[in-house]
């Protein structure tokens, strides 16, 4: 039986452990965490394995056929470079890294290695995404407004923008990522601004970060996007991450990780064919005559992301992953455009 080993037990860590404990085709033989009590945990809770303070340690004595690297944004480079050298396939949460010329070393690495690798991108695993890509194939797209508003998370490194990236780089990545798959294009230039003042040291001690930044984007097919993202909000006053797709004469709504929402005139499905193509609950307003198709998330996506890159570890065929490494790099070095701009005043070149 094939041999998974995890370093960084830490929220995100527990969350890929509880899929691993649905993969009977796997031994859970190694959990490495600078905190060593917090891997001896995730040992007691897989029922196998040993915990380690040392990846070093682990990768000799444990010698794992695959890794998941669940890390802050800081402590990237080291690992991967070593689990690179040792040629073991790996699966790292995003973002793999906040410095540019180091995402781009570690990405040229494992293309020279032919390295199976993917990245945390899970909500290219939605089944939402056909509905908006059958959208976006049978619509021009002019334009995408996008937003995300929510709290502080509560580990210490991320209300820190040198140890985090930013809520943009550090969390909002998810839907500038899947800007870049569901439109199919690549961002070309970035502007970004961003606002602090709002949250103090009284109320989140060590908070360092953007309370909101507004960005806009062009892409190399002239579509124009903004993403406005807030960590400022309160209880109750958070709203949904939503990316609206403008056409001439449509509209799509895509709420991440919930449901694709198309508005249309009349019967016609948007995408010009048999509204039965967009699946979900359709509905007419009888005083306007527009038609509303709905496609609801209904799979567990994050399961499906790690037994994906399971699958492709085991098999030796990565055809299937979604956020290849490569990829995924591309969408960091996306938002580290972005806080290039936040930094210089100016619009940035997205460059790879």
């Amino acid at each position: 039986m094939k041999k998974l080993a995890l370093i960084g037990c830490g929220g995100i860590g527990a969350y890929h452990l509880d899929h691993f404990l649905q993969f009977k085709d796997l031994s859970l033989a190694g959990f490495c965490d600078v905190t060593v009590e917090r891997a001896e945990g995730f040992a007691k809770k897989a029922g196998q394995g040993r915990a380690f303070a040392d990846y070093l340690d682990m990768y000799d004595e444990v010698k794992p056929d695959m890794v998941f690297i669940c890390v802050p944004p800081t402590c990237h480079g080291n690992i991967e470079f070593e689990t690179i050298k040792r040629g073991i396939p790996f699966f790292v949460e995003k973002p793999v890294a906040l410095d540019a010329d180091l995402t781009r070393e570690m990405a040229a690495r494992v293309k020279e290695r032919g390295l199976i690798a993917a990245s945390g991108f899970q909500c290219r695993y939605d089944n939402i995404n056909d509905a908006a890509k059958t959208y976006i194939a049978g619509n021009t797209v002019l334009t995408v407004q996008a937003s995300r508003v929510g709290g502080i998370p509560e580990v210490p490194w991320w209300r820190n923008k040198f140890t985090s990236g930013g809520q943009l780089v550090e969390q909002t990545i998810h839907q500038m990522d899947m800007l870049r798959y569901l439109l199919g294009v690549e961002p070309d230039t970035v502007y970004s601004v961003a606002g602090r003042g709002w949250i103090g040291q009284k109320e989140c001690p060590g908070y360092f970060t953007d309370d909101l930044s507004t960005t806009l984007i062009t892409f190399k097919n002239s579509v124009t996007a903004t993403m406005m993202t807030g960590c400022y909000a309160k209880n109750g006053v958070a709203w949904e991450s939503k990316m609206s797709f403008g056409a001439r004469d449509s509209r799509m709504d895509y709420v991440l990780c919930d449901s694709v929402t198309v508005y249309t005139e009349g019967n016609k499905a948007a995408a010009g064919k048999s509204a039965s193509v967009i699946k979900g609950d359709g509905v007419q307003d009888k005083d306007s005559g527009e038609y509303t198709e709905i496609t609801r998330s209904d799979v567990d996506f994050g399961l499906l992301c790690d037994r994906t890159f399971v699958d492709a570890a085991l098999s030796g065929d990565a055809s299937k992953i979604r956020s290849p490494y490569e990829d995924a790099c591309k969408s960091v070095l996306f938002t580290l455009a972005c806080n290039r701009s936040m930094k210089s005043g100016c619009p940035e070149k997205v460059v790879y």
